[in-house]
């Protein structure tokens, strides 16, 4: 039986050294090396949402792959993929590494320089390792899940376009559909998730902070249950202790919140930090609102290159969502779409404050009319996204409507 071997190589000089010796491994399929941490994950969830028995049984990860370190990157594999055996390349094999290694849930580490006899040792072990998993698992189950739940990031071209009411709608929309939803608040300085949903609250995101593992347990306690059924994960009352969020919290925050939910929505406001940067870059589907007049689209460009510069995400790869739309305004969903280089989605939502003034003064935006044409929009938007249950049938007639991941892996395929 051949092993498959994906390399998550980012050093060109690395990258030579290692295909070179996995040609040479017996029984070796090795795949064309991947250059960072988003490439490899977007392989992997493209692998994993054709067919389980696609995914690759080793990952050889490079200590210097980026932008997400490497211990970072081996964890968010682990969970996401917990039948792939992942192995550390890296310069310091001393003990204190391989444990953090294998805390992360690596499965070996190989030193740099490489020699063929321990590359091939410790391939050969983690091959066997997630051979042995998949067959106890028969991939059948709830364990063998794959890629997780579907993350949805809602960002802000500028203050006062709409964050927040967006990503509460979509959240209520996916909940009331049937599918289990988490509602994170990630504006860490000023955000109104509690606001907006009528909540008194102690704990919040700064409380996980500090936490090296985050179990089920761990993460119930700080998580608010909404009468909705959605689970809130608030931003601190207290902006200062924002601070304490870094971008290695986020990232195990929105992995244990992939784990337990079938749709993590999370508010990312609109300010740049490396606490919501993480949280865009882990992203399935990431939305940008903005509103149709100059100075919201020119932030909107001024995001997306943001964004593109720190290898975030690509433009195509980001939504546009067009908020406080009318047919009289001058700029026009397909303008904002050149401008920016996003894809516009096709709902957009009306400029319809009178509707909104009631819930949004009374902090309870789940008590919006049915009738109302902002929620019929957003409702529609998270049709159009598909993160609410399509009734049994129905067929998958939107660009972006199908089953979870469907956009993950068109912007795989896309590179």
């Amino acid at each position: 039986m051949s092993t498959r071997i994906l390399p998550a190589v980012g050093d060109p000089d690395a990258v030579r050294s290692i295909t070179t010796l996995l040609s040479q491994l017996p029984d070796a399929e090795p795949a064309a090396p991947v250059g960072d941490s988003t490439a490899l994950l977007d392989t992997l969830a493209r692998l994993a949402a054709d067919s389980l028995d696609e995914l690759p049984e080793v990952v050889l990860v490079h200590e210097r792959i980026g932008p997400v370190p490497a211990l970072e990157l081996i964890r968010e594999v682990a969970l996401r993929f917990p039948a792939v055996g992942v192995v550390l390349v890296t310069v310091d094999a001393g003990p204190g590494l391989y444990s953090a290694a294998m805390d992360s849930g690596a499965r070996g580490l190989v030193a740099l320089p490489l020699s063929y006899e321990e590359l091939a040792q410790r391939v050969q072990a983690a091959a066997g390792w997630s051979t042995g998993v998949r067959r106890h698992l028969g991939h059948s189950g709830d364990v063998f899940t794959g890629p997780g739940g579907t993350v949805v990031t809602v960002s802000g071209a500028k203050g006062g376009v709409g964050t927040t009411v967006t990503a509460v709608q979509l959240a209520l929309a996916a909940q009331a559909s049937g599918r289990t939803v988490a509602l994170a608040d990630l504006d860490l300085q000023a955000g109104d998730v509690a606001s907006y949903l009528d909540v008194q609250f102690r704990r919040s995101v700064a409380d996980l902070a500090g936490i090296q593992d985050i179990g089920p347990r761990v993460l119930q306690d700080a998580l608010f249950a909404h009468q909705t059924g959605m689970g809130l994960l608030l931003a601190p009352g207290e902006g200062e202790r924002g601070e304490e969020v870094d971008d290695r919290a986020v990232r195990q925050i929105v992995s244990a919140l992939r784990n337990r939910y079938e749709v993590v929505v999370v508010d990312c406001g609109t300010q740049m930090h490396n606490a919501n940067a993480a949280a865009i870059e882990m992203a399935d589907i990431t939305l940008l609102v903005t509103t149709p007049d100059v100075v919201a689209v020119r932030g909107a460009k001024r995001m997306v290159r943001l964004w593109d510069r720190l290898q975030i995400r690509k433009a195509e790869e980001t939504v546009a969502v067009v908020n406080r739309y009318t047919r009289g305004t001058e700029i026009q969903p397909p303008l904002i779409e050149k401008i920016t280089g996003t894809r516009v989605a096709r709902t957009s939502v009306p400029a319809a404050f009178k509707e909104l003034q009631p819930v949004v003064d009374a902090g309870r935006m789940q008590d919006l009319e049915a009738k109302s044409t902002v929620k019929t929009a957003l409702w529609g938007l998270a049709g159009e996204l598909g993160l609410v249950k399509a009734v049994e049938g129905e067929q998958k007639q939107s660009r972006f409507r199908g089953d979870r991941g469907s956009i993950r892996v068109r912007r795989a395929r896309s590179r």
